[in-house]
Order: structure tokens, then C-alpha cells, then sequence
């Protein structure tokens, strides 16, 4: 090996060196400690913790609060993803061609994610009082009766999922605007030789296929981000009424600082980062299949 390349190598090395130390103290350290804590007995404020081996992990099926989490979360995400990501493409085909109104489009649709989460769970709040929220105003003056939004358990975990919908649309759709403005039109042009002139037709042939690795990576990252919800459902139900909207990550805050169990709060959270691993490897591999196949 030549003095040169040594020389490259300690300077690649060295250059490399800050970040590795950052993902070494914010991410692997402390993943090792979760790990080494869900399988003990830690409480906060306790002196020490036994080993206690799977226990943790075990307690966690039979818990019935969990249970009605994990279901919670489901139906949360069975609503919140499709919606978000079939409305931000529907959204994003039609905003492609807005010429100069498209930018203001894009900063309205996009206001979300740039907002604070927890001032805008507040302000949905202000919206959604059953007393002198907005919506209520409205349906009262329209005749309709008030609804209980966010303290009826039939109406809580479908107002929240509303809400999902919002913060997740302006995300999706700038991603469909990036992936749908690399789109070669010659490819339209071509499927409109072979008969394909229509919308739909245009839409399936050329636009959905082309858009595909796009929409994978749009799939996998509203299911990790709406798995991972807490802001609106703390700030807003506290996981009521009656736990109608407790869901994955505010079960495990509880348990870690409302009941202070920290390895059972540890085990929760190994789960869930199995679950979000899982996603993350699942759109790797279909990533490098259609690599393969491209």
C-alpha cells in the first residue's frame, strides 16, 4: 500500500470520525441500553434492578392495556395510510399542472409539517371543544347537533386519524411532486402512440409504474410515522375516553413516567423498534428487487 493511499485512508478516517462518535452516543449506546434494561426490573427512583430475564417481554402479551394499544395503533394506521398517501398522489398529479399557482399550493399543503406539532394539536383543540370550538359552531348554526369529537369514544380515534391525515398529506405530496417531475414526458408520448391518450390510461400505464419506488418509500415512512404518533394524542385525549385512544408509544410513555416501570417501558420500546426495523429492511429489500428488475 502506497504512502498516498495511508494518507487518504487516516484523513477519510479522521474526517469520518465526528459523525461515528455521534451515531455511537445518540444511537447504538443508547439502543444497547434499552436492551440491557428490558430485561430487568428498573423502576425510576429505585436503587438497583434484578435481572429478570424475559419476563418483561412475556407480561407484555398478557396485558390487556396493551392489547387495546396495539389495536388502537392498528386501526389508526389502517385509516391514516391509505388516506394519506392515495389523497397526497391524487393531490400531487393535480397540482402538477397548476403552473404559477402551484407554489402556493404547495406552501398551504405543506404548512403541517413545518408547525409545531404540539401548537398545532393545541390549536386543533381550540377547533374541536364541544362547547365553543369552531366545528361545533358551525354545525350548530347549520342545525346539526354538537359532537363530541374528541371525548366520545365512538368519535376519538377517528378525529385523531383526521388529524393524522392532515400532518401526513403536504409531506406525501411534495414527495409525488419530486417523483413525478422526474418523469421523462417522452414516455407519455410513447404510451399515447400505442392508443394510451386518456387520463386513467396515462395515469396506469405510464405514471403509476414510473412512480413506484417512490410510492414504496412514501408507503414505508407514513407507516413508521403514523405507528409512532403521540404528540396529538397527548396533548389532545391523554389516550381517553376510556382508552379509546391510547396507542403504542403513549402506552409506553405511561409506563415509563406515569408508572415509572422503566424495563417494562424498555421491553415496549424493543418491540416497537423490532416493528420499525422490520419496515425499514422490508422497503430495503423491495428497493434493491426493483433495482434488480429496472
Amino acid at each position: 500500500m502506497s504512502a498516498d493511499l495511508r494518507h487518504r485512508r487516516r484523513v477519510g478516517a479522521l474526517l469520518a470520525l465526528p459523525g461515528a462518535a455521534l451515531l455511537l452516543a445518540l444511537l447504538i449506546l443508547p439502543s444497547i441500553a434499552v436492551l440491557a434494561l428490558s430485561f430487568t426490573d428498573y423502576q425510576f427512583g429505585m436503587p438497583g434492578a434484578a435481572f429478570v430475564g424475559w419476563r418483561q417481554y412475556a407480561a407484555l402479551g398478557s396485558d390487556a392495556g396493551l392489547r387495546n394499544s396495539l389495536v388502537n395503533t392498528a386501526l389508526y394506521v389502517a385509516i391514516v395510510a391509505p388516506v394519506s398517501i392515495g389523497g397526497a398522489l391524487w393531490l400531487a398529479v393535480l397540482l402538477q399542472g397548476q403552473g404559477r399557482l402551484r407554489p402556493l399550493f404547495q406552501t398551504v399543503f405543506f404548512l403541517p409539517v413545518t408547525a409545531t406539532l404540539v401548537a398545532m394539536a393545541t390549536a386543533w383543540e381550540v377547533v374541536l371543544h364541544p362547547s365553543f370550538g369552531i366545528a361545533n359552531t358551525a354545525l350548530s348554526s347549520l342545525g346539526f347537533e354538537r359532537v363530541r369529537f374528541l371525548t366520545d369514544p365512538s368519535t376519538a380515534l377517528g378525529t385523531l386519524a383526521a388529524i393524522g391525515v392532515w400532518k401526513m398529506l403536504g409531506y406525501n405530496i411534495l414527495l409525488f411532486l419530486a417523483g413525478l417531475a422526474t418523469i421523462d414526458r417522452q414516455l407519455y408520448e410513447a404510451a399515447a402512440l400505442d392508443g394510451a391518450n386518456r387520463g386513467w390510461s396515462r395515469f396506469t400505464l405510464v405514471t403509476l409504474p414510473t412512480l413506484a419506488p417512490v410510492t414504496l418509500f412514501v408507503t414505508v415512512i407514513t407507516l413508521i410515522r403514523s405507528m409512532s404518533e403521540f404528540e396529538t394524542v397527548a396533548v389532545l385525549t391523554q389516550g381517553g375516553p376510556s382508552g379509546a385512544t391510547e396507542m403504542l408509544l403513549y402506552t409506553l410513555y405511561q409506563q415509563a413516567f406515569r408508572y415509572f416501570d422503566v424495563g417494562a417501558a424498555a421491553a415496549l420500546a424493543v418491540v416497537f423498534l423490532l416493528l420499525v426495523g422490520v419496515l425499514s429492511i422490508l422497503q430495503v429489500r423491495l428497493f434493491d428487487r426493483g433495482g434488480a428488475h429496472g
